[in-house]
């Protein structure tokens, strides 16, 4: 099975108005652990301590402290993953949790009567197939445009299919949200895509649903956004029930004041 190897730089800094007198970040900046993608090598540099992390969902992550003023915190994540495309998106594990457990929402993922009656069209009952989830990934695709900066992190699935807008988060909570009205098992999977010519963010969102196929049972992964299966062009670092259980970097912080953040990411095809 041919591969590709991508390079990637990820820098996030947080600048304060004046200076924080502690601060703790929770990393999931550390490729997964899974059979068709091979860390070759990464490197997270960080201030304060940093001390590694395994949560229930398999994710390796990183909790980052910074007990003295500052008013900085740069952390910065560079590597080459080594990547296999999934056999028709298939993502063949060992299952750590019960597969109940990604059928519970959250408030990202609510199931509101709107998202149920867009949902109903397309999701029959909690047995599908892959091409019932690809046309339900087109269906969101299609009735919610991508636009940066037309959501927040804060916004819900609902939020984003009244507006019509959202970005890849968006459209991955939107799909959940439309599992979980049928009861569903589906995940967030939160990571990089190489993105070629095209001009969007390298930093990517998109899911992991139960199907049922004539062959095959078992997690497919799907790229909402852009309606396709899961490719070599992607690297998972998390998988979760939304965005705030795998966010890249999330945290809190004491003193400060008026904070900006700024994100950098870049990935290419190594030579």
């Amino acid at each position: 099975m041919s591969s590709v190897t991508l390079s990637i730089h990820h820098q996030t800094v947080y600048r304060y108005g004046s200076q924080a007198v502690y601060s703790i970040q929770r990393l999931h900046m550390t490729p997964r652990a899974e059979s068709l993608q091979r860390t070759l090598d990464w490197t997270i540099t960080t201030p304060g301590k940093r001390r590694s992390t395994l949560d229930s969902f398999g994710n390796a992550g990183d909790i980052v402290t910074l007990s003295t003023p500052h008013r900085e915190v740069r952390i910065t994540a560079v590597g080459h993953v080594e990547i296999q495309a999934p056999k028709q998106g298939r993502i063949i594990e060992k299952m750590s949790l019960p597969i109940p457990v990604f059928t519970a929402p959250t408030r990202l993922t609510e199931v509101t009567e709107a998202v149920r009656a867009f949902a109903a069209a397309y999701l029959p009952s909690a047995r599908v197939n892959t091409s019932q989830a690809l046309a339900l990934a087109a269906a969101i695709r299609d009735a919610v445009g991508y636009q940066a900066g037309a959501t927040a992190i804060s916004s819900s699935a609902d939020d984003a299919l009244r507006l019509g807008l959202g970005v890849c988060q968006d459209h991955a909570h939107l799909f959940i949200a439309c599992c979980h009205s049928v009861s569903l098992p589906v995940r967030y999977v939160s990571g990089y895509i190489y993105p070629g010519e095209v001009e969007h963010s390298a930093s990517h969102a998109w899911v992991d649903v139960w199907v049922e196929d004539t062959d095959y049972s078992g997690w497919v992964s799907i790229d909402v956004t852009h309606a396709c299966l899961q490719t070599a062009d992607y690297c998972r670092l998390a998988v979760g029930r939304d965005y705030e259980s795998v966010a890249p970097v999330r945290g809190m912080r004491r003193g400060g004041g008026d904070e900006q953040m700024t994100v950098q990411v870049d990935v290419a095809l190594r030579k």
